[in-house]
């Protein structure tokens, strides 16, 4: 027992030091971290959209964690959803660490959505040959901006008004007008809060208007045109910044450049979002339960149906999604489907297609930068879709031109072979079967007859 009590000590002294001992290169290099400044790097690329904006927040989150200096946001994009670019700009405005965005590499964008995230920030940049701007909001539909009423005439003085109360706009029209404004006070806000040029941001959400790198520089829109990331942090190092209305000395000098890559499940929503993507997987799902209707119990169409379906469902609820175009893809799939079953001449399939081509062409908001539907992609779907229905008509129309090859009236007309003497009843051989036969004149044996009815199970026969 001594002895037991004594190696159990032993075991547990050594694995304790073990513990200590790898516990201590951990702390270690865990302390290095915590000493050692870094920069971290995050880069989009692409429309904006929901998986961007998690990617973005996790990668704030990450940065606060490793003790970073600062934040650099890299990007390359047409625009994207409002909501998902709101909620980065309340990430940016509530991070305690700076975070500098860089409209990089040379050849990139910042338009739309883009225009406002730079704003945002607490330090601006571009590289050369890129440009900003062209910030107009654009609702589903892609219906115009209109322009501002114009200004009443003024009433003579001393003459009465004659409508001293205007009609009120167009429901529609007071909406875009009310989707415009609140962009251009959200973007004069932001450009007040960092100090940056007000009327511009007003043209550029009013007017479309767009800047190159340099312009933007001139006019006080960036702080810094940078040639690539060490050249920015040289360029910033030394700069005061607003955090939490108090002013921070960025120190960029020398700091190591750490870059933060999207997670499995980013990457995934990534791709299950994306217009296209999200299109197809519409379309697997509803050919898929498709198949296994003409064909229970396989299993691995219907298998494959639901989970694309599934994951469609998911990506059009996080999507800017037009669900009359949604209704309109799903009952021409449904009248493609019903053609199959229906005699309707091709009918049903053609009318099913142009439901199936309206709906696909207004499904996503095809106005919004990087999120609408290839029409390449529509056109090859709808191209083979028209060809099953024209299809479909064919082989129908043929196989009502075909001739009976099977049942009474290919038989009424056929000759057959008497296998017995009879006067009335007696049986007689037709295609190598016997059947019972009537006639109304006496038959012998091996005597040729003609079918001249069929009931049921009896043939009526004469003579030939």
């Amino acid at each position: 027992m001594r002895g037991l009590t004594s190696w159990s000590v032993s075991v547990a002294v050594v694995t304790l030091g073990v513990l200590m001992l790898a516990a201590h290169p951990a702390a270690s290099q865990g302390g290095a971290r915590a000493s050692a400044p870094v920069v971290s790097l995050l880069e989009i690329k692409g429309a904006i959209g929901p998986a961007t904006s998690r990617y973005f927040e996790r990668g704030l989150a990450a940065a606060e964690a490793r003790g970073s200096r600062l934040v650099i946001l890299q990007i390359d994009t047409p625009g994207g959803l409002d909501t998902s670019m709101r909620d980065m700009i309340r990430a940016i405005l509530a991070s305690p660490i700076p975070v500098a965005t860089y409209v990089a590499p040379s050849g990139a964008r910042a338009a739309s959505a883009g225009t406002y995230i730079l704003y945002a920030s607490h330090i601006a940049a571009m590289a050369p040959a890129t440009n900003v701007g062209a910030a107009t909001p654009v609702s589903i539909g892609g219906t115009e901006t209109p322009t501002p009423a114009a200004t009443p005439a003024a009433t003579p003085a001393g003459a009465p008004a004659k409508d001293a109360h205007p009609p009120a706009p167009e429901l529609a029209t007071a909406m875009e007008r009310k989707v415009v404004n609140d962009a251009t006070a959200y973007l004069r806000s932001l450009a007040e809060l960092r100090g940056r040029n007000v009327e511009w941001a007003e043209q550029a959400v009013r007017g479309a208007a767009s800047l190159s790198a340099s312009d933007a520089l001139k006019m006080h829109v960036i702080d810094v045109i940078a040639r690539d990331v060490p050249d920015l942090l040289t360029q910033i190092n030394g700069r005061e910044v607003q955090i939490a209305n108090r002013p921070v000395k960025l120190a960029t000098a020398g700091l190591t450049i750490e870059r933060i890559d999207p997670d499995w499940r980013t990457q995934l929503l990534s791709v299950i979002t994306h217009p296209t993507i999200a299109y197809g997987l519409l379309l697997i799902g509803l050919y898929g339960l498709l198949l296994e209707g003409y064909n229970p119990g396989v299993m691995f169409p219907g298998v494959i149906g639901v989970i694309s379906l599934m994951l469609a469902l998911f990506a059009l609820q996080i999507l800017s999604v037009n669900y009359a175009g949604l209704a309109l893809v799903v009952l021409g799939v449904g009248m493609i489907i019903a053609e199959f079953h229906v005699p309707a001449f091709g009918s049903l399939g053609l009318g099913g297609l142009v439901a199936f081509v309206v709906g696909s062409i207004i499904l996503f908001d095809t106005e919004t930068p990087g999120m609408a539907i290839g029409v390449p992609l529509i056109a090859g779907v709808a191209t083979v879709g028209g060809l099953v229905v024209v299809a479909i008509v064919f082989l129908g129309g043929r196989a009502q031109r075909r001739p009976v090859v099977t049942g009474e009236k290919v038989m009424v007309g056929q000759t057959a072979e008497v296998v017995e003497n009879f006067d009335e009843e007696g049986q007689v051989r037709y295609a190598g079967e016997l059947w019972n036969a009537h006639t109304a004149t006496a038959l012998h044996i091996g005597q040729r007859v003609r079918i001249v009815k069929v009931q049921g199970l009896r043939l009526w026969v004469e003579p030939v």
